[in-house]
């Protein structure tokens, strides 16, 4: 299990009969924002350098390393259970899709809905157009200043 203790990081070396690599990736996932991770395979053995964000003392390095293994065990608990579940829920999406597969078409075209309003089913206005309720936006004159500046300039000729 806990094969060292550096000044800021840990190393663990842990068998592969024990805790499959899916576990060991779990457990890796979980513990990425509170340290760098390292994961080194040897045969029968996954070596996991853990080396934390922060700076931690030797005590907190353990209580890091023995929430690391506690997570790995949740993990390896989870990928024993799917596994043994693996052919039930295989057979349950099989079913459901063989179920949609085989059930009978529906005659459920989308017909065409009206709206109607009237001014009793719309007492504020909101469904009146603007230019209805208000009438056409009027075109407002430019004032002479701008108007002067949109003439164009005539060229003075050097004489």
């Amino acid at each position: 299990m806990l094969k060292k203790i550096n000044k800021n990081s840990l190393t663990l070396a842990l068998n592969t009969t024990i805790y499959p690599l899916e576990a060991v990736y779990g457990a890796s996932y979980v513990f990425i924002d509170k340290a760098y991770l390292f994961l080194d395979s040897n045969g029968s053995k996954i070596e996991v350098v853990l080396t934390p964000k922060q700076k931690l003392s030797a005590g907190e390095l353990r209580v890091l390393a023995g929430d690391f293994l506690n997570e790995l065990l949740n993990y390896a608990l989870r990928v024993g259970i799917s596994a043994e579940n693996k052919k039930i829920r295989q057979y349950v999406v099989e079913r459901a899709l063989f179920s949609a597969a085989n059930s009978e078409p529906c005659d459920c075209e989308a017909k065409p809905v009206e709206i109607g309003f009237d001014s009793a089913s719309d007492p504020l206005g909101i469904a009146v157009p603007w230019e209805e309720k208000y009438g056409q936006p009027e075109k407002q004159e430019e004032p002479e200043a701008k108007q002067e500046e949109k003439k164009p300039k005539k060229a003075k000729s050097k004489k």
